[in-house]
Parts: C-alpha cells; sequence; structure tokens
C-alpha cells in the first residue's frame, strides 16, 4: 500500500474473497422462516399425519408408522434432484377453513404396494408401472389420510378444514407433473413411512412458502388470542376489591363499631379483628341476595278430539333413510361397473352420515353395529318445530 492507496494486486485479491462467497452463498431456512415458524410446521404436520397412520393401518390391516417429520426449504429448481426415484404425485386442495394446497409424493412402488394391499393382494411384487384400478385404489388411501388429517387440523386450529378429493399424478416434474409445480420456493416436511415388513420408505410433503407462513400465523394468533382471553379471565378473577378497614368508620374517623373498654388483660381477645369486620360486611351482603322464584307454568290440556287427532297423526309411518353419501356418474361409468369396483362418495371418511325422513335431512348420526346388523347414532339433529316444517 502507497500513500495510503492499494495495490492492484490488493483490490484482485479482495475482489476475488468477495466473489467466492458469493458463489457459497445459498439461501437457508432462516432465509425464509424463523425458527419458530419451523417448529410449528413440523407440529402441525406430526399431529395431522401421526392420525393419518392410524387410518392407513386400518385400511391395509398392517402396523403403520410415520415418524416425526423433518423441515427444511427447497426451491423449485432443486425438486428434481430429490426424485431418485420413480414418484407418484397426490394434490390435496383446501376447500374450507384454508385457501392452499399441498403435495405429497411417495414413491411410485410404494404406492402399488398400498393398492395391491387393498385390492386383497398380499403387496410383495410391487410395479412402478400402475393401472387405472390402482390409481383409484391408491386415490382412496390418500383420501382417508388426508381427511383424517384435516379432521386433525381442524381440532388444531379450532375451525372446520376440508379438502377436495386427492388428485394422483404419476410421473417427473419435468413432465406429467409438471403442472401441479408451478411454485418457486416450498416448505419441504419429510416423513418416514414404515408398513409392517413391505415398506421402509420416505414420504415428502411439499407446501408452497405463502400458505405454510398462513398456517404458522393462523396458529400463533389464535394461540396468542386464547392466552390473552385467560389472562383477562384471570385478571378479572384476581382484581376483587374488598373494604378497607378505613370503610368503617364513621364521619367524624372514629370506629362504626367501637368496643367497649374492658381491663388490659382482656383487650387482645375482645376486640374485633380486620377479618371479623370483612366478615360481618360480606354476611350483610349476602343477607341482602335472595334466590330468584319463578312461576310454574303448565301446558293447556287437549280436549279430547284434539288428542284424538294427535294420535292419528303420530301414528302416520314415515320412511327414515341414512344416507352414506352421494356421486354422479356418466353413463359409460355405470357401464363400466364390475364386480369389486370403487365408487367414490362425496364424504370423507370419519364424516357423520346424513338421516333422513321422506327425502327430508333432519339428522347427522355415526354407523355403529348392533350385533350383526349395522345402525346409526344420532349426534347431531333439528328442533321439533324445524322437524315439522321439513315434514311439510
Amino acid at each position: 500500500m502507497n500513500d495510503g492507496m492499494l495495490s492492484q494486486d490488493e483490490i484482485d485479491a479482495l475482489l476475488n474473497i468477495g466473489t467466492e462467497k458469493d458463489d457459497k452463498q445459498e439461501p437457508g431456512n432462516d432465509t425464509y422462516l424463523s425458527d419458530i415458524e419451523i417448529d410449528t410446521i413440523g407440529e402441525i404436520g406430526n399431529i395431522s399425519f401421526g392420525s393419518s397412520a392410524t387410518t392407513l393401518s386400518t385400511l391395509l390391516n398392517q402396523k403403520v408408522e410415520i415418524t416425526t417429520p423433518s423441515v427444511s426449504i427447497i426451491e423449485n429448481e432443486e425438486l428434481e434432484k430429490e426424485f431418485t426415484f420413480q414418484p407418484v404425485s397426490i394434490q390435496v386442495d383446501y376447500t374450507k377453513g384454508f385457501t392452499g394446497r399441498n403435495i405429497l409424493v411417495i414413491k411410485a412402488t410404494d404406492a402399488a404396494i398400498i393398492a395391491d394391499i387393498m385390492l386383497g393382494g398380499d403387496g410383495k411384487e410391487p410395479d412402478e408401472t400402475l393401472p387405472e384400478i390402482y390409481i383409484s385404489a391408491v386415490q382412496e388411501a390418500m383420501n382417508q389420510m388426508m381427511g383424517t388429517a384435516a379432521t386433525s387440523m381442524s381440532t388444531v386450529f379450532n375451525k372446520k378444514v376440508d379438502i377436495s378429493p386427492p388428485q394422483i399424478i404419476e410421473g417427473s416434474i419435468e413432465s406429467e407433473a409438471k403442472e401441479i409445480f408451478q411454485e418457486d420456493v416450498y416448505v419441504k416436511i419429510f416423513f418416514r413411512l414404515i408398513v409392517g415388513d413391505l415398506i421402509d420408505s420416505n414420504m415428502m410433503q411439499l407446501i408452497p412458502l405463502g400458505f405454510a407462513k398462513e398456517l404458522v400465523a393462523d396458529l400463533l394468533s389464535g394461540t396468542a388470542e386464547e392466552q390473552s382471553a385467560a389472562k383477562q379471565e384471570s385478571a378479572a378473577t384476581s382484581t376483587v376489591e374488598l373494604p378497607t378497614r378505613d370503610a368503617f368508620k364513621s364521619e367524624d374517623g372514629h370506629q362504626a363499631q367501637e368496643p367497649t373498654r374492658k381491663p388490659e388483660v382482656q383487650k387482645k381477645q375482645t376486640q374485633p379483628t380486620e377479618s371479623q369486620y370483612l366478615g360481618n360486611a360480606f354476611d350483610q351482603e349476602r343477607a341482602a341476595i335472595e334466590q330468584a322464584t319463578f312461576s310454574e307454568f303448565e301446558p293447556a290440556p287437549l280436549s279430547q278430539n284434539e288428542q284424538n287427532n294427535l294420535d292419528m297423526l303420530l301414528d302416520i309411518p314415515l320412511k327414515v333413510t341414512v344416507e352414506l353419501g352421494k356421486t354422479k356418474k356418466t353413463i359409460r361409468d355405470i357401464l363400466d361397473l364390475s364386480q369389486g369396483s370403487i365408487v367414490e362418495l362425496d364424504k370423507l371418511a370419519g364424516e357423520p352420515v346424513d338421516i333422513l325422513v321422506n327425502g327430508k335431512l333432519i339428522a347427522e348420526g355415526e354407523v355403529i353395529v348392533i350385533e350383526e346388523n349395522f345402525g346409526v347414532r344420532v349426534t347431531d339433529i333439528i328442533s321439533q318445530s324445524d322437524r315439522i316444517m321439513k315434514l311439510k
């Protein structure tokens, strides 16, 4: 350095150092998400897919484990490097509670094993090529899994969360599945999926960064509101103002109930304490409160003719129907039905079934088994007046 000036070699060295740092700098998790956001997203995934494991276990009659997820950030151009296997992508859109989308990615061989078991096979000879019936079986499995996950999210977020039927797409993100991978940045939630001794693999959930932040903000704001409400309730119960000793003084400043003077030896025993003053005040307040009494009303008696008419109405038989779900099919679809075909309904697994009387919805319930017969337990029902109006 001469006269405070840098030499050309020193300038070049500084420029090279800066270039090397820029070349090595890559966006990490902390570029997009804070630590608390990462932990929150992981907990949401852990709760929702923990319940989905139980659903898949019931469907496959196999022990299913979905491990605690790991959360990271991945940019769109890096996705192709993640898929070192033949993938099957499952697109799930939220239709109620949230507006957004997430994508599940599993191996095609794992999807084939799941489909084969659902269709009565043993899942021991998987094929990466999925016929149409296998795709339908995988779609049903994912529909029930994500339906259970949505139910868990309803509990976590304290609001109703619904999803659309999952869309199954085979192929890489550079060809068949390219249309569903349009976001620049995703939050990658990585699970380990274990199904009996047939599958020990990985499953990936991709959530657009903006939607992931919306989920976190909704959950954290709800938690903050609950904590604030709890603090306000606690403060309201802990700020009861009690009368002080000065409140019992007369206008001239003396005690309103001055005890009679007695010898000094008995003074401490006969002088009322502050707690006794307060007790007397509360006793007087309680004495001023009286229990409210209400008049009893009885329904007006019916005449014999009115009673006979009512009995006749009550004996009219009505048709009660329990509706599991609905769907619409074309004539072609109906003609293609055969033994073993799967008909997908508009109800999610675990949702209450509709109870109709003469074709009018009056209640919802859950399906039960009574000995060898099916039954339905009523879980929600409209009022009697509304039921009468429905029957008109």
